[in-house]
């Protein structure tokens, strides 16, 4: 039987499902070209800053069996660096997505006032959920500055853009930013960013094991990935139609992939596990979910997407 694992955000097609987060191994040009010669459905850079930075103090990513914490601080080469490479990331035939996350709503404006103008971008996910940048908070946890950035956002034309969030955890939040977002020409979710201020302890040193913030950092991987799919089912629920859902969190195996379709996702995008095995994680995925919809009688993600059986 043969199983097509395509689908689409907006009018960008991709071949399969899977590709980056926004973190892990999409910093630097030689990354990025990585990226561009594996299975990943996608190009995704790093989340970018007007400028170029080295991020927080290391040691600032740990991880374990079940997942990872981090408090990067958004290292990063600005987003100048980001648009040059549009040129040499159009030899991959897939596509190339920004990742905007500016210190301010000016600085946000700046980038994306930049990057609409440019051809070769096939979207921009701005960064509404950065938990690891000491001294400023997440957007997206207030709810009227996010309405100020999408309102300034809007004025103009943009991009297939979208946006990335943070963890909820009441349902009120949930009715709330859906709200919000149904008002606006977003094209795509991602949930969820890391969970943030966590912290690992090592007890033979009795010491937190990073470096930034007394030890404090967002939290990903397995730990995360029930969070990951509430935030998947209850936007999906709760979001316009033409409003696409894309999945972040915990996927370390097609299985919990699978559960993010089936919650309403359209895509996958895989962090901590792809920091821990590099670019062969995408094929492997991609096999493993082929199995499983063959092994289920799927033959294209739509046969399951969303149909979570709550009886």
């Amino acid at each position: 039987m043969s199983v097509d694992l395509s689908t689409r955000i907006g009018n960008v097609e991709l071949k399969s499902c899977f590709y980056n987060a926004s973190g892990p191994r999409c910093t630097t040009e030689e990354q990025l070209h990585r990226l561009g010669a594996s299975q990943s459905a996608a190009i995704l850079s790093k989340s970018t800053t007007l400028e170029l930075r080295e991020g927080n103090p290391k040691p600032r990513y740990v991880e374990n069996d079940w997942g990872s914490i981090n408090s990067m601080g958004l290292p990063n080469k600005g987003y100048l660096y980001y648009a040059d490479l549009i040129p040499k990331m159009q030899v991959y035939d897939k596509p190339y997505f920004i990742s905007v996350s500016g210190l301010s709503l000016n600085n946000n404006l700046t980038i994306l006032n930049y990057l609409k103008n440019l051809e070769g971008i096939s979207a921009i996910e701005l960064n509404l959920s950065c938990p690891n940048v000491p001294g400023k908070p997440q957007t997206a946890y207030d709810f009227e500055q996010t309405k100020r950035v999408l309102d300034a956002v809007f004025r103009s034309d943009q991009h297939l853009l979208g946006v990335k969030l943070p963890p909820y955890f009441d349902w009120i939040h949930f009715d709330q930013m859906a709200s919000i977002l149904n008002q606006y020409p977003i094209q795509f979710v991602t949930c969820i960013n890391s969970i943030g201020n966590a912290l690992f302890i090592d007890p033979q040193a009795e010491a937190v094991v990073i470096r930034p913030k007394e030890g404090f950092g967002g939290l990903g991987g397995a730990y995360i990935k029930p969070t990951a799919l509430a935030n998947v089912r209850q936007f999906y629920l709760r979001l316009r139609k033409d409003i696409q859902v894309i999945a972040c969190g915990g996927v370390k195996t097609a299985w919990d992939a699978f559960e993010h379709i089936l919650c309403g996702a359209t895509a996958v995008q895989v962090g901590t596990q792809f920091m821990k095995e590099g670019e062969r994680c995408f094929e492997r995925l991609e096999n493993e979910l082929m199995d499983i919809m063959n092994h289920k009688g799927y033959t294209k993600l739509t046969d399951f997407k969303g149909k979570l059986k709550t009886v």
